[in-house]
């Protein structure tokens, strides 16, 4: 019996991802070292992102998103290396990795890809209930980069403070995110939707017809992430960022439960 695209595609998705789960695991026992690990994390994480949007749309469309994305994050962590701006002053570590053109890790913009790609797919399923909503897209943008959000307040503490990938300076704001600024937050927001604004229209699915099945590879790819996150940060006793994270996951698996049902 032949095997469609589609199934293909599907196999290769749920493959990486229990792949990624495999080093997840093994990073959570030792979640301050294995920088190669880190790196390998990444890379599968976003070959699954990419694979699992493929399913639905045209390769090139993916690409292009994906690289837009990479450009537009990537370019919002360098800025604010240089500048402060648009997320707060930061400084990176070595162990995020070498750097394009002395500017900004390789690492960063992937862990944006990840980020918008999963928290859409997330967003597609929670909306499923409205699928037929005339502001369908708008909600769809608005929820992607809440969604980006929650994933963003639990890399901090794991990204800052257990991997020093980056270090955030200190602003005029005495608040702080376990060493990072609101600033970075809302600036991490308004990034994630000028990123939503600009890749949205080469994620649309053209193709008439019944509406897809629930895909639900994003949806274990951004839990996964969480969890990650989360052990990361009780290893290293930022039980805080713990009980945010399984608060933060908790609340989307409510909604995500719901729109499977639907």
């Amino acid at each position: 019996m032949k095997l469609s695209g589609a199934k293909i595609l599907d196999g290769l998705t749920w493959t990486l991802t229990g792949l990624l789960g495999i080093a997840a695991v093994i990073e959570l026992l030792a979640p301050r070292s294995a920088t190669q690990l880190d790196a390998v994390i990444i890379l599968l994480a976003v070959v699954a992102s990419v694979a699992t949007v493929t399913k639905q749309l045209p390769l090139q469309n993916v690409l292009f998103a994906a690289a837009i994305t990479a450009l537009i994050g990537g370019a919002a962590h360098g800025l604010s290396a240089q500048t402060g701006l648009p997320l707060g002053p930061l400084t990176f570590g070595e162990t995020a990795g070498p750097k394009y053109f002395n500017y900004v890790p390789w690492t960063v913009p992937l862990l944006w890809v990840i980020a918008i790609f999963n928290s859409r797919g997330v967003a597609r399923l929670i909306l499923r209930p409205w699928r037929r909503v005339k502001n369908y897209g708008y909600l769809l943008i608005a929820l992607t980069a809440a969604l980006a959000l929650a994933f963003d307040l639990a890399l901090e503490p794991f990204a800052a403070r257990v991997k020093h990938f980056w270090l955030w300076q200190p602003t005029k704001i005495p608040a702080t995110w376990h060493g990072t600024s609101p600033m970075a937050f809302l600036g991490w927001l308004a990034v994630a939707l000028l990123i939503m604004a600009f890749i949205t229209p080469s994620l649309i699915r053209k193709q008439p017809g019944a509406q897809p099945p629930p895909d639900y590879t994003p949806v274990a790819l951004w839990f996964g992430a969480m969890l990650l996150f989360a052990g990361g940060a009780g290893s290293a006793g930022l039980w805080s960022a713990v009980v945010v994270d399984a608060v933060l996951a908790g609340i989307v698996a409510v909604f995500c439960w719901r729109g499977a049902k639907w």
